[in-house]
């Protein structure tokens, strides 16, 4: 074949390099088709259906870029408003307000928390601009529900309020506020419940942790924050006649912000004991009177109302009895005044009871807690009242002991500055008897400060408080479990020493000792101590004396003090003067029945001394502080640490026979108090001495029963 021809082989070969042909290159291709892969159901599909519509991907770069557009419309609405307002223009400044302010009728927020989200990050940027006009702005978010939203929003608005207070620090009291009020009961969340986003209830533990999380934020930005919050504080504590979950809620609230604010302890401790105080002098009645009254939902059915879910707690009576009742809602109105005016029913007194329980309890629980968190310090080896010091101890003991002491001197403080000054109070007193139980140094420290008060006479300290202190040594030692033998002399050494002083004193004529009001509390105090702790004031007898009774040589002046002119058997409270005679006389210390036969006829001693206001003989006749403790929730705390009178009360074995017919019929014809006379128009408030012959199974108990601060009914 030729070589050259059309049709020679060589012309069916593609060209190994160059461009195609044209006729190669623009040679139509067979089309290939994927029917033979498509599946058997989508052949009976229409084509032209509508569901194979065309549409764009959304990528997240599509979705970032349409968020930031969002943000950016947000940011530029903000900065127009902004500025708008300060060029005179509100319009649009108010139009974002309005996105802040909750429904009026619901009190929720108009906006979804989304949106809100939107808002805040756009506001995050302009915040250095926001001037005294934009305040209504601000406002607007700060009372914001906020803590009722989602997690996420929470967590969005927590960083924005930060950043606004560190960019304009004038607002942080307009924050601390919202916070404080946020920390009560009433927080006006109750409307707001039923209009959550979210489907899972929320319960007021979860919107106390809100804000407990955005305080602990702003301590952090702010380390000046504890001045400023601690009057807001006081302001917004519940006043003593709103409920008995009001006052719970709030306080919680308060013990949680001391765990991680320390510089707010002593405030704190100190606001709660005095409301305390103002609650416990308007029970002036012994439970046992209460017994058959009506007990209150609280007393039947315990709940948390930290578990209670926001929004169906429902309309509570007792809400409906404060607002009746209350004249004034301020909780700085003063405990007298408010005793003038508390209505003397059973219900109410019920409801003081059962308050002041759950406060006490909750303190108790407080202190248990920081107790418990360092067992290894709190439970010497020795009993001795003179531990080692930390110094020598574990230095890594040392941080914890030093946190607990540090917690006692501020009780210690409170102690000093309000409940020694109240003389009407029967239970918060016992916060520093059960504390001083924790350690021997504490209880030392506690005897020393009431000992300075008492017999030294601090500069500050005023006759009242003087017998008031007096009081207080005479009843700690008597029913602190913690005070050993030890410990019970050496104050019963102290207390016959300024008896001795002032006895000598009065008979060199020295015109300072005409006020007498300091010594008969101290003789009381020895007299109430000598009841519960005789066994512990004998000395150590030898092997050959061990059926003789010696006494330390320093209760040797009692003898010399209730045989002088000063007549302490007839002043002091009689229930203590009757136990002290029948004991002293079964444990052949001495005897007092026959100076109380002539007592009877003899009139009341008159001494002008006794300036008025000054601490007189009513006042020891109804003040003894360690009485039995009787609350039920928190005496838990007091059951292991305190003496009763059963335990040491003495058998009957141990009595002489013509002793009890004596002292029976000194009981039966003892004056009463009321037709006592003073001399200087000074009234007295009678208390109930029960007679030793009505049971036999009272005991010595029966008069230290009838001993109380409380007024006869």
């Amino acid at each position: 074949m030729d070589p050259h021809s059309r049709l020679s082989q060589f012309n069916q070969r593609a060209p190994k390099t160059g461009p195609f042909s044209p006729s190669v290159r623009f040679e139509p291709t067979q089309k290939v088709t994927l029917d033979k892969y498509t599946k058997a159901s989508s052949s009976s599909m229409p084509s032209d259906s509508p569901l194979f519509t065309s549409r764009p991907i959304a990528t997240n770069s599509r979705v970032k870029q349409d968020e930031q557009f969002k943000k950016d419309m947000f940011l530029a609405y903000v900065n127009k408003a902004i500025r708008e307002k300060l060029n005179g223009h509100s319009k649009d400044f108010d139009d974002l307000v309005d996105q802040f302010s909750p429904n009026k009728s619901t009190l929720a927020p108009t906006v979804s928390s989304l949106q809100l989200r939107i808002w805040l990050s756009a506001l995050s940027h302009v915040l250095s601009r926001l001037e005294r006009r934009h305040a209504p702005l601000v406002e607007a978010i700060v009372r914001l529900p906020w803590s009722t939203m989602d997690a996420v929003f929470v967590k969005s608005y927590i960083v924005f309020i930060g950043m606004l207070i560190s960019a304009r620090p004038e607002y942080l009291l307009l924050v601390l506020n919202r916070i404080a009020m946020g920390f009560t009961y009433q927080s006006g969340l109750l409307a707001v419940a039923s209009n959550l986003e979210s489907s899972t209830p929320l319960t007021r533990r979860v919107i106390y942790d809100r804000q407990h999380a955005l305080l602990e934020h702003l301590l952090n930005l702010v380390p000046t924050l504890p001045s400023s919050l601690a009057p807001l504080l006081v302001r917004n504590f519940p006043h003593k006649r709103q409920p008995q979950a009001a006052h719970v809620a709030y306080i919680r609230n308060l013990l949680r912000v001391t765990e991680y604010c320390g510089e707010l302890s002593e405030r704190v401790l100190g606001l709660i004991v005095d409301r305390a105080l103002m609650v416990d002098v308007e029970i002036q009645v012994e439970l046992e009177e209460l017994e058959d009254a009506e007990p209150t939902d609280s007393e039947l059915f315990e709940f948390d109302p930290f578990d209670t879910i926001v929004g169906q707690e429902g309309d509570s009576s007792d809400d409906e009895d404060v607002d009746d009742d209350l004249s004034d809602l301020s909780s700085d109105a003063s405990s007298d005044n408010g005793a003038e005016d508390t209505p003397t029913d059973t219900r109410h007194i019920h409801d003081m009871v059962s308050k002041l329980d759950a406060i006490l309890r909750l303190v108790f629980d407080h202190f248990y807690k920081l107790h418990s968190s360092m067992p290894t310090v709190l439970v010497p080896s020795s009993p001795s009242l003179h531990p080692t010091t930390t110094h020598d101890r574990d230095p890594q003991l040392h941080e914890p002991h030093t946190l607990l002491a540090i917690q006692f001197h501020t009780l210690l403080a409170i102690f000093d500055r309000s409940i020694l000054r109240t003389f009407k109070s029967r239970y918060t007193q016992f916060l520093l008897f059960w504390y001083a139980s924790l350690h021997p140094e504490f209880s030392d420290l506690f005897l020393g400060l009431l000992v300075d008060k008492a017999l030294f006479g601090s500069a500050s300290a005023s006759g009242v408080e003087r017998a008031a202190a007096s009081s207080y040594i005479g009843s700690f030692v008597s029913r602190a479990q913690f005070i050993d033998r030890e410990g019970a002399q050496r104050a019963v050494k102290v207390l016959c020493a300024f008896l001795g002083a002032h006895l000598d004193a009065v008979e060199a004529g020295n015109a300072a000792s005409n006020n007498h009001s300091v010594f008969y509390a101290v003789v009381q105090s020895v007299f109430l101590v000598f009841c519960f702790r005789w066994r512990d004031l004998q000395e150590e007898p030898d092997e050959q004396e061990v059926e003789r009774k010696i006494w330390i040589s320093e209760l040797g002046v009692v003898q010399r003090v209730i045989t002088s002119d000063l007549n302490p058997l007839k002043v002091c409270s009689q229930n203590v003067v009757h136990q002290f005679a029948r004991i002293a006389q079964a444990t052949d210390f001495t005897y007092c029945f026959s100076i109380l036969e002539a007592n009877k006829r003899a009139p009341y001693p008159v001494f002008a001394g006794v300036a008025p206001g000054s601490a007189g003989p009513q006042e020891l006749h109804t003040f003894f502080p360690f009485d039995p403790f009787k609350l039920p929730r928190s005496g838990e705390y007091i059951q292991g640490v305190y003496r009763e009178w059963a335990t040491v009360a003495i058998g009957d074995e141990d009595e002489e026979e013509d002793g009890y017919e004596d002292e029976d019929d000194l009981i039966e014809e003892s004056p009463a108090v009321d037709d006592w006379e003073y001399g200087q128009g000074s009234s007295c408030i009678p208390i109930t001495v029960s007679k030793r012959g009505e049971s036999d199974d009272d005991g010595l108990g029966a008069s230290f029963g009838g001993m109380s601060i409380s007024p006869a009914q």
